[in-house]
């Protein structure tokens, strides 16, 4: 079994090392890749990540854990639609039902004025990084949940408790077959930077429950 941890927008594979450095303690090996790197060789959008993931994901011969935050939830969504039969269990970390517009259309006039060296620290430059948040604007998640048949849990931070990331978890878990719902204390949406500790055992509990090996 292939366990692989996906990143949201805004961070890079090194947002996982503390999660990875916790479950490797408990001897659970995972795969952190970069998204940004894998879709360097063509033009950034959702689509264009989208295809490189599926390539990077099928690249490996073995049915798969996958857990994605944010973005990597929407990208681990679409897979398990498409390929069904590779995936042994999902976990969505902050991951939105519905594609929040008013919010994107507010982070991409932030990005606008942010530093170059930001989008650079993470691999993306800023042009691409907001094309990629245009490409995304249109995406329809609702439709592809319901197919969703293997064991899921949804986790959400604590912090995020008044926030639409809150309501889209709880729907996530109403509309899921066979999902459990998990609330990560001490964190807001970026759950594996804010509390990475209990990230890792929440992830380590629900993969031993569900035959990691």
């Amino acid at each position: 079994m292939v366990n692989i941890l996906v990143h949201g927008l805004g961070q890079d594979k090194t947002s996982w090392s503390e999660v990875r450095k916790q479950l490797s303690n408990n001897r659970i090996n995972v795969e952190t890749p970069n998204l940004f790197s894998i879709v360097k060789n063509y033009q950034v959008n959702y689509e264009n990540m989208y295809k490189t993931f599926v390539d990077y994901c099928n690249s490996f011969n073995e049915k798969i854990n996958l857990v994605g935050l944010s973005l990597g939830g929407i990208l681990a969504i679409d897979y398990i639609a498409e390929f069904p039969e590779k995936v042994n269990s999902i976990i969505l970390i902050g991951t939105p039902y519905e594609i929040p517009k008013t919010i994107f259309t507010i982070q991409n006039i932030i990005y606008r004025f942010m530093p170059k060296k930001i989008f650079d620290k993470i691999g993306c430059p800023k042009k691409d990084m907001i094309r990629l948040l245009n490409s995304m604007s249109n995406l329809s998640i609702p439709d592809k949940v319901p197919t969703i048949k293997c064991n899921t849990l949804i986790i959400c931070g604590e912090k995020e408790k008044d926030n639409i990331n809150m309501k889209s978890a709880r729907q996530l878990n109403k509309v899921i077959v066979n999902s459990k719902f998990k609330i990560i204390e001490n964190a807001g949406h970026e759950v594996n930077i804010d509390n990475p500790k209990e990230l890792a055992n929440v992830i380590y509990d629900f993969w031993k429950d569900n035959d990691i090996k």
